[in-house]
C-alpha cells in the first residue's frame, strides 16, 4: 500500500508543478485556484466514473468497496489531472494574453473535453475490471 501512495504522490506532484508551469505568468492565487479547483472537479468526475464501473460488482465488506474506491480514484484523478490541467491552463495562458480567438478557446476547450470523455469510458471499463479481479482474487483466497 505504502508503493501505490508514493505512486500517486509523485503522479499529483507532476499534475501539480506542470499545471503551474502551464499557467504562466498569472498570479499565485490564481493558480492555486485553478489547481484546486480543476483537481477537485476531476476528483468528482472520476468518482462519478467509479461509482458506475462499481454497478453490479459486489463486494463482501463496505470495507474493502471504501478502500478500492480511494485507492483508484485517487490515482485516476491524477491521472487525469495530467493529461487535462495543464493543456486546460495553456489555454487559459494564452487566452489571458489574447493569443488567441474566443473560437479558438472555445474549439481547444471542446477538443479536450472531448479527451477527457473519452478516457473516461475507458476508465470506467478499466476501474470495473479491476474490481471484478480483485473480487475474484477474494473469492480465490477464502475458498483455498
Amino acid at each position: 500500500m505504502a508503493f501505490i501512495i508514493i505512486i500517486a504522490l509523485i503522479i499529483y506532484f507532476i499534475n501539480i508543478a506542470w499545471t503551474w508551469k502551464s499557467l504562466g505568468e498569472m498570479e499565485k492565487s490564481s493558480k492555486i485556484v485553478f489547481v484546486i479547483v480543476g483537481i477537485l472537479v476531476l476528483f468528482i468526475i472520476t468518482l462519478i466514473t467509479f461509482n458506475i464501473s462499481a454497478k453490479n460488482i459486489q463486494y463482501q465488506h463496505q470495507g474493502e468497496t471504501d478502500t478500492i474506491r480511494n485507492v483508484l480514484v485517487s490515482i485516476f484523478t491524477g491521472i487525469n489531472g495530467i493529461i487535462i490541467l495543464p493543456q486546460i491552463a495553456k489555454i487559459l495562458e494564452k487566452a489571458k494574453n489574447g493569443d488567441l480567438e474566443k473560437n479558438q478557446i472555445r474549439n481547444r476547450l471542446i477538443l479536450w473535453i472531448a479527451i477527457l470523455i473519452i478516457c473516461l469510458i475507458f476508465e470506467c471499463g478499466y476501474m470495473k475490471d479491476t474490481q471484478q479481479g480483485i473480487v475474484n482474487i477474494q473469492h480465490g483466497l477464502e475458498t483455498n
